[in-house]
């Protein structure tokens, strides 16, 4: 795949002097990429085998505040390093950053044991309790975001208001607007093309200057890294051009918020079959897949909080904004939590709950453990929805804050056996973290309403 390097030849660019410079990143908590920049001979000569960092850096908020109060990592325990161990299948360049490969890790004690708790870890757990089943997992992000004419730095002097989005009307699907944000767009798309993760195409969405860009299906685990190194390369190229875009999940009241609708399906690993697909069945819709399905419908409540981990991302759960609140699914209807797309050897589930401020790792395990649980458990798939699901009174709702999604996911048995209690208390500590700054936090919105009238 173009992008992507063997160790022999990032050995051959480095000897040559066309790379001087190898990141050696891991996912964290919030899904940002954290590690180091190695010179490319210290990289060939110790650290593409291991590098350390200190493991602050899974208990830390979006501040970069070590958080006290975590089991795994702690002023008491002295906050010590762990291991970045790198997968050098995801070696690649990074086109858009001069003379610059970049590699993912995976995280390890001292002791060389993996992290439960470290997001990539996460996912490679579920996909293992796949693969007892000789089965994979196939994935798909995709992923919105708001682009707007300042930088970032003015955006941060404006305190984040009253920014300029690159278009003033809804442009969803239109051509002519998405024309005028095509240098910034084109150059994200062919930097990913570049970078080994291919690119199906770049659209419109529904905000005024709201983009998506969307890639090839593929393996989750692949699929959960192209989806951090895209998120954090179109931060990159922008800021190179003088702009700044966000993938909050609700950058404004006055707008849609950005998702990330995740598409996935399992497939037989040793001959590629498609598993929700039995051309047996009359409408082609077999077993697994209703299993499938109806277990993300019995966890989605519980699981909502490793979908959505931010205030923020409670904000985006509003009726007739194409943000699911109910859960339940349907065929081909954007206003249910999962749909059901797809024919033949294509079918799927998309699951329309996460935000574009999800971390894919969590989001794709929290999946496929429901998926697993409803198959284990042969669920019984409720009927599909019909017509609009925001009018629904007698289904399940999205929970509709933090605090909800909280207690939710502190009482799933399921999940806590998928993850391990420590892992669930970890995550559930991160979220009471940042309930509790916001709840400290006085809002424009107070202000506004209550400085001179209160």
């Amino acid at each position: 795949m173009t992008g992507m390097l063997s160790l022999d030849e990032l050995e051959r660019l480095i000897r040559d002097g066309q790379i001087d410079t190898v990141i050696v990143a891991f996912p964290d908590m919030q899904g940002r990429l954290m590690g180091k920049r190695c010179t490319g001979t210290f990289f060939l000569n110790g650290a593409r085998k291991e590098t350390h960092a200190c493991n602050y850096l899974l208990t830390a908020d979006m501040e970069m505040e070590p958080v006290p109060g975590y089991a795994a990592a702690s002023w008491s325990l002295g906050y010590g390093d762990f291991v970045l161990k790198p997968d050098l299948a995801t070696l690649r360049r990074v086109p858009w950053l001069e003379g610059t490969a970049l590699v993912l890790a995976d995280l390890e004690d001292e002791q060389g044991k993996a992290l439960a708790h470290a997001p990539r870890n996460m996912l490679k757990r579920q996909l293992e309790r796949l693969a007892e089943r000789g089965w994979s997992a196939f994935c798909a992000s995709e992923l919105e975001f708001y682009l707007y004419e300042e930088s970032y730095e003015e955006a941060r002097r404006r305190n984040y208001r009253d920014l300029s989005p690159a278009g003033w009307y809804i442009e969803d699907y239109h051509i002519f607007q998405t024309t005028k944000e095509e240098g910034l767009i084109r150059a994200i798309r062919n930097g990913m093309q570049q970078a080994g993760i291919p690119v199906e195409a770049s659209k419109g969405e529904w905000g005024p200057g709201q983009e998506e860009i969307n890639f090839e299906y593929a393996g989750a685990l692949d699929m959960a890294d192209r989806h951090v190194i895209y998120k954090n390369g179109a931060h990159e190229i922008a800021h190179a051009h003088g702009r700044a875009l966000t993938f909050m999940a609700k950058p404004s009241v006055a707008t849609a918020g950005s998702s990330c609708h995740i598409h996935c399906s399992l497939r037989e690993t040793e001959s590629g079959r498609a598993l929700f697909h039995d051309p047996a069945v009359a409408d082609g819709v077999g077993p697994l897949f209703r299993h499938f399905l109806a277990g993300q419908l019995a966890l989605a409540q519980e699981y909502t909080l490793l979908l959505a981990p931010f205030v923020n991302s409670f904000k985006r759960f509003q009726a007739q904004s194409f943000a699911p609140t109910c859960i339940t699914w349907s065929w081909d209807n954007r206003t249910t939590g999962f749909r059901a797309v797809g024919h033949g050897g294509s079918l799927r589930v998309e699951n329309r709950i996460p935000g574009a401020d999800c971390n894919p790792y969590i989001a794709y395990a929290a999946m496929l453990a429901a998926g697993l649980h409803g198959i284990d458990h042969e669920l019984p798939l409720e009927p599909a929805h019909q017509g609009n699901a925001y009018e629904s009174k007698d289904v399940p709702r999205v929970p509709g804050t933090l605090r909800e999604a909280i207690e939710r996911l502190e009482g799933s048995t399921v999940l806590r056996t998928a993850f391990g209690d420590a892992v669930i208390e970890h995550y559930l500590h991160a979220a009471r973290h940042e309930q509790a700054d916001f709840d400290r936090t006085v809002t424009d919105y107070e202000l506004r309403r209550m400085f001179e009238r209160g």
